[in-house]
């Protein structure tokens, strides 16, 4: 092969990706600009090796046959070596242009003659770069475009943990840019100050920059090509990275052609040396035909590295030495630092996301501009990021779009105010993420209506971690490789688990030394420490707010400080030295106990030595030991569960739902004075989340966290809890308490466990709890375990409507009692009501609705009910708003009914002519032998003509009054506890009038009683209303 033209005499074309191979080749045939071609031999044996083989049949050139040939060829080609050459380039295009376009010139259809002199040499080479560059941005827009296409579909993937927000929901749709600081070295590498004067939120400041500014000049008319994007965990690098992306895609960052992002965890996984074509074709093969122009082009490059902190850069020439070849192989690593080095592509420009303790691995001389990345320091950021995301139509779920915009608004409001107030949720969302925690949170308390949910509060905090450390470690450069969540679980586990028994929620500095440093014996522990200072603390603690604690600090989200001390005591880090100690030891046994085993068995047979097996016997007795002392640990875990969720002293607070609700919207009304004392401090939730975290999905993610707990531990658990818990539950729990214990068990998610302690539970008592859809739809899964009959189910003002009966309808086909009064419950929940008393399942014996607005339509629905209704025997209409032609309608259908015995219409302004015709009805039902009809309009004819029925002649008893004719009514005592029970939701003054009413009757039959007995009977009855009286007119009721 003769002798080519030495490097930076030739301008070499566009290299041809040899075929079968993934890494582009040049192919060796003499392809460069006229003005660099010399001739070559008519035989050279190693140029014909490279020529495709000539078919005979094939023509020479016919188009070119009638041409003139300028005197010099192009490529100076003569005799067969030309002709083969020629024959190449007509299978390799690419090989053709650059020969033929300065033949080709400005006659249209023909060839241009060769002209001569420097004019005529000298445009030809522009003119060939300029036809190659057209046909070079063609081919190049169309991979680049496809390049764009996959990366938004790619960076545009919403995981799971944000498909909970609807379809609608997109990167482009909802973000929020955070703050971006301009920074410097020197910042960076100054002492940080002491724990209890770091301020969380940064103050605004002038030195803001926004993500598309971060490559203009610097201060010294540089334009800048390196950038290091720094951040704690949590302040949204990778989905500010995500959306940068996003935007080059979608044409809003013109300033580059292409953009190409790594992830340096990727990254630090290859191990093989690989040159950086080969890096990009491999993990972006729609570039293969680009990748060979970087560098030989002047293409606007970005290449986005996140995650620095990865990688284990070493910038010293020993450690990494100097590539400036795309093609040649070296680790991935070396890449990385010859791209900063500016060696490698030093046109291209280069983004670099990292933590803070990573920041200082790349020297100063190589980086542009710092900046760092401040999260949501504007709390009008936090208010636009809720505004946006509560707002998504897909936000409220299928079905309740238009019904539950309200309530959307209602949301957003109401969390503006207790961010207005400067509240701790104000540090907190200081973070992007946990801003989205606040909203995945409102969204699971607001908006589920699954049965069974499809969430659990627990699963919430494990995948918001998931989305904030899976894959992280702490630190890459120590040789422990620890998990950045394990470490977490550990250190500031601890911190809360002590917090949680002290019931305390404020640490001083103090605390947090004695915490985390009073175990660091090694320089290794103490690097780790000082890496999780600075880039995790913030993630988890931050200062307290609250006037005169300004030098304290408290866990960023209150219900994170039980869920880390929840996952402190499940890994089972609460152990003393004895059990660390024994452990270890045990493990380190175990392993040996098979190989001392074989040795021992040989020496026996060789020496008669006796005390050999009893030796190898002790070997293997501890090991067996150590396992059931770590057993006990286990029933030690449920105890601790056990006797956290049944305290006595939390029974009468709000459920734990109530709490979280409060904790992120706040509670309306004045502000506590700084000098009152503070309530209690309360960890409910911590024994809900211990059962959470044991449930298989939760440990699933766990374990990719680094958290592990295994299937036999989670199994000795739960069936420790048998013995503590479904015990301590069968001795009665308040409402509140009740519906926690519910909660525990559906986090827990647990079928076989849940179904044994369901069964446990003979009657149900949830009055006075709000119950939310979501609650609903906890008890309703949770019930759902079982197809057991429940004697009693009372939701007596509990705030239900249609949807959450619809949503418990499964249980209360079930329920033999029950109470439904005080709950609003209008004409489209008799519907409801009508449907489940016409199931054929159903067994409800005992139905009593009172004080709902039942009204005309409602009792039409209800009379319906009744007329195919077999299982019914008790039910209470009182004060539903009937009035007469209600009760007509429910008399009309009542002869229908073959099983009701009691019925109670009071309070429903019902007159002589509507009651007398329920009590007609009644004499001839074969079943039915009490009427209630107290409180209500009836006239003194009305009332003699009710008195006048008799149970042994007519067969019915109408309540009417306190006196039966010239005696004390058996019923008095019922009358009087109706009205004592109902009436703080009764009219006082109507209320007031009919006990008058009373009093005058039973003066009035007093006197026409001579019997002494009677006479005390009486006085006894009317002292009674007369307290009654006095009291409301007091206001004392």
């Amino acid at each position: 092969m003769p002798e080519l033209p030495a490097q930076g005499q030739l301008e070499p074309a566009a290299s041809i990706p040899a075929r079968g191979q993934g890494d582009p080749q040049c192919v060796p045939v003499c392809c460069f600009s006229a003005r660099h071609c010399r001739q070559l031999p008519q035989e050279d044996p190693s140029l014909k090796q490279h020529l495709p083989p000539q078919k005979p049949t094939q023509p020479s050139l016919p188009a070119c046959s009638e041409l003139s040939p300028p005197p010099v060829p192009c490529c100076g080609f003569a005799g067969d070596a030309q002709a083969h050459a020629l024959l190449t380039c007509l299978q390799f295009p690419a090989l053709l242009l650059p020969c033929l376009l300065p033949w080709c010139g400005g006659r249209k259809g023909g060839c241009a003659h060769h002209q001569g002199g420097s004019q005529g040499r000298s445009a030809q080479p522009s003119s060939s770069r300029h036809g190659l560059s057209q046909l070079r941005n063609v081919a190049y827009s169309d991979a680049i475009k496809q390049h764009q296409k996959r990366l938004s579909a790619w960076f545009s993937h919403q995981p799971n943990e944000e498909r909970q927000f609807g379809p609608s929901f997109s990167l482009d749709a909802v973000h929020v840019d955070p703050v971006i600081r301009q920074s410097s070295m020197e910042e960076i590498l100054k002492p940080s100050p002491d724990l209890t004067i770091q301020n969380q939120l940064q103050q605004p400041c002038s030195r803001v920059i926004t993500l598309q500014n971060l490559f203009d000049v610097d201060a010294c008319g540089r334009q800048v090509k390196n950038v290091v994007l720094y951040g704690t965990v949590g302040t949204g690098k990778s989905t500010l990275i995500k959306k940068m992306v996003v935007d080059w895609c979608h044409g809003r960052l013109p300033r580059f052609e292409l953009v190409i992002p790594f992830s340096c965890e990727d990254l630090s996984h290859s191990h093989a040396p690989i040159s950086l074509r080969r890096l990009i074709s491999k993990k972006y093969q729609h570039l293969r035909d680009v990748v060979p122009m970087l560098g030989a082009s002047n293409l606007k490059v970005l290449f986005i590295l996140n995650g620095l902190e990865r990688l284990n850069l070493d910038f010293r020439l020993a450690g990494t030495e100097l590539c400036c070849d795309p093609n040649e192989p070296v680790p991935s690593s070396a890449i990385v630092v010859n791209l900063l080095r500016k060696y490698l592509l030093p046109e291209a420009s280069i983004i670099v996301t990292t933590r803070p303790s990573a920041v200082r691995r790349i020297p100063a001389k190589y980086v542009g501009c710092y900046a760092e990345i401040c999260g949501f320091s504007d709390t009008n950021l936090q208010k636009l990021y809720f505004q946006m995301r509560l707002s998504q139509p897909g936000c409220s779920g299928e079905g309740s779009v238009s019904s539950s915009s309200g309530e959307q608004e209602n949301l957003v409001e109401m969390l503006s105010r207790n961010l207005e107030r400067h509240n701790q949720i104000a540090a907190a969302c200081f973070l992007p993420s946990y801003c989205w925690l606040v909203c995945t949170t409102l969204h699971f308390l607001y908006f589920t209506r699954m049965v069974p949910p499809s969430q659990t509060l627990t699963g919430i905090y494990t995948s918001f971690l998931r989305l904030n450390f899976s894959g992280e470690v702490l630190d890459s450069t120590d040789p422990t490789n620890i998990s950045m969540m394990k470490y977490v679980a550990k250190m500031v586990g601890k911190l809360a688990y002590q917090g949680v028994m002290s019931r305390k929620t404020c640490f001083s500095e103090d605390d947090l030394q004695q915490c985390f440093e009073v175990e660091m014996k090694t320089e290794s522990e103490l690097n780790l420490l000082e890496v999780f200072r600075s880039d995790v603390f913030r993630f988890f603690l931050t200062p307290c707010m609250q006037p005169g604690k300004e030098h304290t600090f408290v866990f960023t989200i209150p219900a994170m400080q039980e869920y880390l001390a929840a996952l402190y005591v499940v890994l089972g880090e609460k152990k003393t030295l004895t059990q660390r100690v024994g452990k270890e030891l045990s493990e380190v046994i175990g392993k040996v106990s098979e190989d001392v085993a074989v040795v021992l068995s040989i020496i026996s047979k060789v020496l008669p030595m006796r005390f050999l097996p009893v030796l190898f016997n002790l070997l293997k007795i501890f090991p067996r030991y150590f396992s059931r002392l770590s057993g006990k640990d286990r029933d030690a875990i449920a105890h601790t569960m056990a006797e956290e969720l049944f305290k006595e002293e939390d029974y009468y607070n709000d459920d734990v739902l109530d709490q979280i609700n409060s904790s992120i919207l706040g509670v309306e009304g004045p502000m506590r004075h700084p000098d009152e004392a503070p309530d209690d401090e309360v960890f409910e939730l911590f024994p809900i989340f211990m059962g959470g975290i044991l449930s298989r999905r939760n440990r699933a993610i766990l374990e990719q966290l680094g958290c592990s707990i295994k299937n036999l531990a989670a199994f000795e658990i739960a069936k420790a809890m048998k013995k503590t818990v479904i015990r301590k539950s069968r001795k009665g729990l308040p409402p509140s308490e009740l519906m926690d214990y519910l909660f525990f068990l559906h986090e827990f998610q647990n079928e076989r466990f849940t179904a044994e302690a369901i069964r446990s539970l003979r009657a149900v008592n949830l009055s006075s709890v709000r119950m939310t859809p979501l609650k609903c739809s906890v008890l309703a899964a949770v019930m759902g375990t079982t197809c057991h009959e429940v004697e009693e189910l009372n939701l007596t003002s509990c705030n239900l409507d249609t949807s959450s009966l619809r949503i418990l309808f499964p249980v209360l086909l079930r329920c033999k009692a029950l109470h439904l009064q005080l709950n609003s419950l209008g004409s489209d929940a008799c519907r409801e009501i009508r449907d489940l008393l016409l199931h054929e399942k159903c067994v409800v014996s005992n139905l009593r609705l009172a004080n709902n607005p039942v009204g005309e339509q409602g009792a039409q629905l209800l009379a319906e009910a009744l007329a195919g209704n077999r299982s019914l025997t008790h039910l209470s209409l009182l004060h539903t708003a009937l009035g007469d032609r209600g009760a007509e309608v429910i008399a009309q259908h009542l002869a229908e009914n073959q099983h009701l015995q009691e019925l109670n219409l009071g309070y429903n302004s019902l007159t002589d002519t509507a009651a007398l015709r329920v009590v007609e009805v009644a004499k001839k039902h074969a079943t039915l032998d009490k009427v209630h009809l107290y409180f209500n309009d009836i006239s003194e004819d009305g009332k003699r003509a009710l008195h006048s029925l008799r149970m042994d002649r007519d067969g019915v008893r109408a309540l009417v009054f306190l006196t039966a004719g010239t005696d004390v009514s058996d019923y008095w005592s019922n009358i009087l506890n109706v009205v004592q029970k109902n009436l703080p939701f009764w009219d006082h003054e109507r209320v007031r009038q009919h006990l008058a009413l009373f009093l005058q009757d039973l003066e009035s039959s007093r006197r026409q009683t001579a019997s002494p007995w009677r006479k005390a009977k009486f006085l006894r009855v009317e002292s009674e209303v007369k307290k009654m009286l006095g009291k409301l007119q007091q206001g004392t009721l």
